[in-house]
């Protein structure tokens, strides 16, 4: 086992007080800067790109430079662009770089228009979006396009919002969101992927191939924004915007490999975070945004902050708005979103000696080869053609695909002697008040998708089973019953109301519906509003009466099963005690009511996973699989006081990463492995067999995990390490195989080198991260 001398860590803290000291203080006029030094160590680019780059700066005035790292924010109506307080007039001027939240080929002209044909020099404008999970189209939410681990699915997800978005006068999407999330209170939750960086990693390429395509200058690919740059979904408390305070061993290890892979993938922009970082806000960030980012990882695009982010430095405690202006540049940050610090402050910066005019050619350059690699100085407009968007938007083929991803990203959390799927007979009482909520079916982050456009449950259940089976409604209950709660929603297009019965009146009249029917679908769950952004919760159970709503329908007696919608894993104790069925899914786009009743009457068979973790109350979070031991692991003996445990529930989640269900069973043999001892310049072959053992066909995602069981640091008791999902007919076996690497069973230890440790290993493969089979081996010195 390696020993950290001492030396070492006085040279790691000695580091940290240097780093902070640097950030802090101005730099003179005549020290050299880090922008020089980086711009010097620069890597190759397109020569030609970079010969038209470098012309164009070498005739621009300072003014100029900082123009092009302003990014404006244009509200938009129905009839066009409504440009904010001054923004025409400064990209007139040349004030601006880009724009973002507005869209259509005849808004974006008009804008690209005042850019190209009143400035001096004629530069074009990027246009940005939040494109999170679809454009007009909308797919499932990011965490449900996690569910259905199928790699080439939320490619193409990614894929058909970027004609989507392409068409309608956008080539730039603030997506994907990479963050790691454990915390289910945080609301951003439901914009990733989850807990696991082996996951993560993975749909992050999917969702940038998926976005870029192999050729940006193409008409129907954008460009895509890394977010957040760093650790957003480490918030304490699960609250946004919160402080971020980790060691460098956890960041490396757990939180930055998907920002890696992201980079690796040739995403084209970064997007800063919110939070400050071990006491530095990320968009001020050095060691974050050149030192790791750019020296260490080699990403050659441009950073952009998130919404005022350079601002709200001040608040952090950075300084004035002109010293964190410097603090942002100097940092790396290139393009200031909204908050006008670059446009109001830098000239005076550079006069004054704090930042020097090679600062800000860096950040103009990058900004620039963005342009250059969309091909928009070629064709400034060749994103506004007005024949695209009826062609390419929401054709049937798109709609379509929304409809197989919705379906496919449903995770079957309970069937009690195979209560689902349902007869296409007989009556339903269909009762909860998320049954007919277009508004809710397509999610928070929806861009330009049309919630009066998608399906309800309802209408899904009608579409599908016609009137072979007689619905029975009643709302039941409300979303939320909090007068203050629903004033927060609807302040942000909520669409919420109560009803006006009391809560009694509207339970029993879901009561008596279901006692007429001969089961009951309870659809239930959160509003679109309760989770994203600025939308965490403190209470992760189901809002408002809800859960007394389905108490209620428990003592009918009839059979329950429990639709659930939301945008994070929820604590749902007594719903798995007493419910027969439940299904989650989430929120699930367009077609989400389709795809829902596809799932329900057994068209589909669910085959989704879950990538967060489930908790049995909200005590428990943050939870998730990949944790470290302790030295007082509890073995589960209930007198056994002094070991890390609760008092009043288990450790247990409810539902463990990778849980999910299927109408058909499978059946796993006993892992094999090529080898018992390897060493660490060889690979491991891993086989299982698996059998669809039940009465239907199915898709099955089988998962290995390994562990590291002594090292130089503690390491966590499983890491997923490789996953396939594969199709199974009714009675169908498989070898499913797989190949342990050596960089697989590397990780950064205490002097952050990626390092293959020689030692004893368990591999674990299985249907979920509890139920697994393990296999031992050694990698040798």
């Amino acid at each position: 086992m390696k020993r950290i001398s001492t030396a070492f860590l006085f040279f790691v803290c000695l580091g940290c007080s240097q780093n902070v000291t640097q950030q802090q203080r101005t730099t003179t006029a005549n020290t050299p800067t880090p922008a020089t030094n980086t711009e010097a160590a620069r890597p190759a680019k397109d020569p030609e790109m970079d010969r038209f780059v470098s012309d164009l700066l070498a005739k621009m005035t300072l003014e100029e430079k900082i123009g092009q790292l302003n990014l404006a924010a244009v509200g938009f109506d129905v009839t066009g662009p409504v440009v904010s307080k001054n923004v025409d007039e400064n990209i007139r001027q040349g004030n601006v770089g880009g724009v973002f939240n507005t869209f259509t080929p005849v808004a974006a002209r008009k804008l690209q228009e005042l850019a190209v044909n009143n400035t001096r020099l004629k530069i074009p404008l990027l246009f940005g979006y939040d494109v999170i999970h679809g454009h007009r189209t909308i797919f499932p939410i990011p965490l449900a396009l996690s569910t259905s681990w199928d790699m080439n699915l939320i490619e193409q997800s990614a894929r058909i919002a970027a004609e989507e978005a392409s068409a309608d006068g956008l080539n730039w999407v603030f997506s994907p969101m990479v963050d790691i999330a454990r915390d289910a209170r945080w609301g951003r939750i439901s914009e990733g992927a989850g807990e696991d960086p082996y996951l993560g990693s993975e749909v992050a390429k999917a969702m940038i191939r998926g976005y870029q395509g192999d050729d940006l200058t193409r008409n129907n690919t954008v460009m895509a924004c890394l977010k957040h740059f760093a650790l957003y979904g480490a918030a304490e408390a699960g609250r946004d915007y919160g402080t971020t305070d980790m060691s460098l061993q956890r960041m490396y290890n757990e939180y930055m490999p998907p920002y890696k892979a992201a980079i690796e993938a040739g995403v084209g922009s970064v997007m800063t975070s919110f939070n400050d970082i071990n006491g530095i806000p990320a968009t001020g960030n050095r060691w974050l945004m050149t030192e790791l980012l750019r020296d260490t990882w080699g990403f050659d695009g441009f950073v952009v902050t998130d919404y005022t982010a350079i601002n709200e430095m001040v608040a952090h405690g950075m300084g004035t708005e002109a010293e964190v202006g410097e603090l942002a540049l100097k940092a790396g940050t290139d393009m200031d979103m909204v908050g006008e610090v670059f446009l109001k402050h830098l000239g005076q910066s550079v006069k004054d000696g704090k930042v020097t005019e090679a600062e800000v050619d860096l950040a103009c350059r990058r900004i620039l080869e963005g342009k250059y690699k969309l091909g928009l100085f070629e064709d400034p407009y060749r994103y506004t053609d007005e024949a695209r968007p009826a062609a390419t938007i929401m054709k049937p083929e798109f709609i379509e695909a929304s409809r197989d991803i919705a379906r496919k990203s449903m995770v079957l959390l309970k069937n009690n002697k195979n209560m689902l799927p349902l007869k296409q007979s007989g009556s339903i009482a269909l009762i909860g008040p998320l049954v007919n909520r277009q508004r809710e079916m397509i999610g928070n982050w929806s861009a330009a998708g049309d919630w009066k456009q998608a399906v309800s449950l309802e209408q899904g259940i009608r579409n599908v089973v016609g009137n072979k089976v007689k619905i029975n409604y009643a709302k039941g209950a409300n979303i939320a019953d909090d007068e203050q709660m629903l004033k927060r929603l609807n302040a942000h297009g909520g669409e919420l109301d109560i009803d006006s019965r009391s809560s009694d009146a509207m339970i029993q009249e879901a009561v008596r519906v279901a006692r007429n029917s001969d089961i009951v679908v309870a659809v239930v769950g959160e509003s679109q509003g309760m989770t994203g952004e600025a939308a965490s919760r403190a209470d992760i159970t189901l809002p408002g009466q809800q859960l007394e709503l389905l108490k209620a329908l428990k003592k009918t007696g009839k059979p329950l099963v429990v639709v659930l919608m939301n945008g994070r894993p929820l604590a749902l104790q007594w719903e798995e005690q007493n419910a027969d069925a439940i299904l989650e899914t989430w929120f699930a786009g367009t077609q989400g009511g389709n795809a829902i009743a596809d799932v329900l009457f057994g068209l589909y068979n669910p085959s989704g996973k879950l990538t967060t973790t489930f908790p049995q109350v909200v005590g428990q979070e943050p939870l998730f699989y990949n944790h470290k031991n302790t030295g007082r692991p509890f073995g589960g003996e209930l007198l056994d006081k002094y070991k890390s445990r609760y008092l009043d529930v288990t450790n247990e989640p409810l539902y463990p990463f990778g849980f999910g269900l299927s109408y058909t069973t499978f059946d796993y043999g006993t892992p094999q492995i090529s080898k018992t001892t390897i060493s660490p310049s060889e690979s491991l072959e891993v086989r299982v067999e698996v059998r669809n053992t039940g009465n239907y066909d199915g898709e099955e995602v089988v998962q290995l995990y390994i562990q590291d069981l002594v090292g130089s640091i503690s390491r966590p008791v499983k890491e997923l390490k490789g996953f396939q999902k594969i199709s199974l007919k009714k009675g169908e076996a498989r070898m499913v195989t797989f190949t342990i690497t050596p960089d697989d069973l590397k990780f950064y230890n205490y002097a952050l080198e990626h390092v293959l440790e020689p030692g004893d290993f368990k591999v674990f493969v299985g249907t979920n991260s509890r139920d697994v089979q393990e296999v031992a081996f050694r990698v040798q010195e």
